[in-house]
């Protein structure tokens, strides 16, 4: 994940929505959102080459994503995966904070992150680029490839834009329109993260483009009063073009695994 807008507790039908863009390299494989076969109650993409996930939630209401800090200058080989992270907080049963606790030593293994995890009673962010474990508050957050609410001008737009499409909810065509956005923003306001000037200016908009590298996945999850967990993913092809989207629909039950329904690819 490179970019994660979240509502927490900012609506009163929606106690948490979600909206995350996943850029990476297109030649990297990678298996759609799906339930898994071994861990049935996990439902998320699969990073192929490293294993791990990106972002994911359960039937029983654990929620997990992360995106990668940007810093060539600090970046490692032969290090561990950052999506294994986020699979293994999916697949466990510790609260957010004692998992925090548990990985804190093999995080400072791993090559720059942000991690977010929520159990449906509470949401936390670390990081292991100086951002300290901490419970949220309710609000509205931003999170790109630095810290959670840098103020990137990416960050800063996705979050009025998220604010303005609550209102409209259960319609998702706001929430859409924000990931979609590949507006690019002007040089005098980009950050300086040691990537080249061109690449800064490219990864300045919510939607990468380019013939290599981009936004691969667009994901709206939003999660209910009732229970109920609303999960779509819209795949991206290299220029942009729409690839499969993929629909589940299913109701939580926290420490049981449901049945839920979920809709195949169309």
């Amino acid at each position: 994940m490179c970019l994660i807008f979240l509502a927490w507790q900012m609506h009163p039908d929606y106690p948490l929505v979600v909206a995350a863009n996943r850029d990476e390299f297109f030649v990297r494989p990678t298996a759609p959102a799906d339930f898994w076969a071994e861990a049935s109650t996990v439902l998320a993409g699969r990073d192929l080459e490293a294993g791990g996930t990106w972002m994911g939630i359960t039937r029983g209401g654990r929620f997990a994503a992360l995106t990668n800090y940007r810093d060539p200058a600090q970046m490692r080989s032969g290090t561990p995966s950052r999506g294994g992270l986020v699979s293994g907080f999916l697949v466990g049963q510790d609260e957010p904070g004692t998992y925090l606790a548990k990985t804190e030593s093999l995080g400072r293994e791993c090559n720059g992150y942000n991690l977010l995890l929520g159990d449906g009673q509470s949401l936390w962010w670390s990081s292991n680029m100086g951002g300290r474990a901490r419970a949220l508050a309710p609000g509205i957050y931003g999170l790109s490839n630095h810290l959670l609410d840098t103020p990137w001008p990416k960050v800063g737009a996705g979050k009025t834009a998220l604010a303005a499409a609550l209102d409209a909810l259960p319609d998702q065509r706001g929430l859409l329109a924000l990931l979609t956005d590949d507006g690019l923003h002007p040089d005098h306001v980009l950050p300086r993260t040691g990537v080249a000037l061109e690449w800064e200016r490219l990864l300045s908009a919510a939607f990468v483009k380019s013939p290599r590298y981009g936004t691969r996945s667009s994901t709206i999850l939003t999660v209910g009063r009732g229970g109920w967990a609303s999960f779509d993913e819209q795949t991206w092809l290299p220029g942009a073009i729409p690839g499969p989207r993929r629909r589940f629909r299913f109701r939580m039950s926290p420490g049981v695994a449901s049945p839920g329904v979920a809709t195949r690819p169309r």
